[in-house]
């Protein structure tokens, strides 16, 4: 198949940590990467961040970047993104009614009122991935929710006009339920893993001189609850915790988020068992994560977690919020934990049972470890992804036959 991905602020080829460059980043990349392995042609369309790439990149994976001009050529937060999706479809609606792909597939909310217009236009029928709801971000986040108000009434309609949502998780198919979108047209497809770079086998960083590590990943904004995890070490005095996401280490000192951890930290006394290591490379993360004790992924609300599955590969096991998508990944009491979200106290005698449990860590970490190479590999994935994509290209080929199929019946 020809298959056009299209994520408008997440970049493929973009160094992940960024308070926008994460896990969507790197599921369209390895999504990508794992479609071309099984014969497709892939291209990637975002939005120009920056004027010095070329137009067009050819990875070492052999799926192609365009880099689409809409709006300013440097980084525009997100959310201020929606004024350019008018520019971006018309790039697409351009390209496509030129040389149409078979299939696009929408990662976001915005890339999807990009494809939709293009694709209605150009008959290329469109698969949607929103990653992360409107609405969900708005019941955790409240009035702290910097969202566009056109949000939620934009990922309404594209539960109505795209051709099938790809949901991440079981729990996000409720979600799109409540929005009115049927049942029959949403398919789950999770992320998945890298298992020859995430594996048991392999070195470890070095340890400190506590007698437990926990190790946390993720961008650094509130929601991903790195506080929680903060509060909890004061029920865990041989323990510390390495905190991994932002920017370079040597620019945390300018990140508002690393800084009130820090301060939040000190105020607690717990400030001598916290690391912050800032932007950890992908070639250094099996390290780090091979060696924690646990790794902990405690954030109000997770659309999926890439993370607990990278850990999982590793063979180390996963304590996590019982939000999202993690209550898919993390199977309670047998891959890891799951605990309620912004629990402390909870989480500090889950993580204290299992520190003091050598056994347990051992036994869930094997089962971690089998549970992300049967059914977490990347080529797993896109083997089920484009089994979406042949639906999506065979309802509009319906839809499409439908008219001329009543006039014969007229005629008869």
């Amino acid at each position: 198949m020809r298959i056009a991905m299209v994520s408008e602020h997440a970049n493929p080829l973009a160094a992940l940590g960024g308070v926008d460059a994460g896990g969507q980043n790197l599921l369209v990349a390895e999504l990508s990467a794992a479609l071309v392995r099984q014969g497709h042609q892939v291209t990637v369309y975002t939005r120009r961040d920056d004027p010095e790439p070329p137009d067009e990149i050819v990875t070492a994976h052999g799926y192609v970047v365009v880099h689409v001009p809409a709006g300013p050529a440097h980084h525009v937060p997100k959310d201020a993104l929606p004024r350019y999706m008018g520019e971006f479809a018309r790039f697409l609606r351009e390209r496509w009614e030129a040389d149409p792909p078979d299939v696009a597939h929408a990662h976001f909310w915005m890339s999807g009122l990009a494809a939709v217009s293009a694709g209605r236009v150009a008959g290329v029928p469109v698969v949607q991935t929103f990653h992360a709801l409107g609405v969900v971000k708005r019941r955790h986040q409240g009035t702290a929710d910097t969202s566009p108000e056109q949000r939620i009434g934009t990922e309404r309609m594209l539960g109505r006009e795209a051709d099938r949502i790809a949901a991440t998780c079981s729990d996000e198919v409720f979600e799109l339920l409540r929005l009115g979108v049927p049942r029959a047209r949403i398919s789950v497809v999770p992320c998945g893993v890298d298992l020859e770079q995430f594996s048991p086998e392999g070195e470890a960083m070095p340890r400190g001189g506590f007698a437990h590590r926990l190790v946390s990943v993720g961008r650094l904004v509130p929601r991903k609850g790195f506080a929680t995890v903060i509060a909890a070490l004061r029920a865990l005095p041989d323990t510390e915790l390495i905190i991994a996401g932002g920017p370079d280490k040597s620019e945390l000192g300018d990140d508002e988020h690393a800084r009130f951890l820090r301060s939040f930290a000190e105020s607690i006394g717990v400030a001598d068992q916290v690391q912050l290591a800032g932007r950890v490379s992908r070639g250094d993360m099996p390290l780090l994560l091979r060696s924690a004790d646990a790794v902990v992924c405690t954030p109000w609300y997770e659309p999926f977690g890439i993370v607990p599955l990278e850990a999982m590969a590793c063979g180390v096991p996963v304590v996590a919020a019982a939000v999202g998508g993690l209550t898919d990944t993390v199977v309670d009491r047998v891959t890891g934990a799951l605990v309620p979200p912004r629990k402390p106290r909870a989480l500090a005698a889950t993580l204290h049972h299992l520190l003091t449990h050598r056994s347990t860590r051992e036994q869930m970490g094997a089962a971690g470890s089998d549970r992300a190479c049967a059914r977490y590999s990347w080529d797993r994935v896109a083997t089920e992804i484009t089994h979406v994509y042949e639906r999506a290209v065979g309802s509009t080929a319906d839809a499409t036959r439908r008219p001329a199929d009543r006039a014969v019946g007229g005629q008869r």
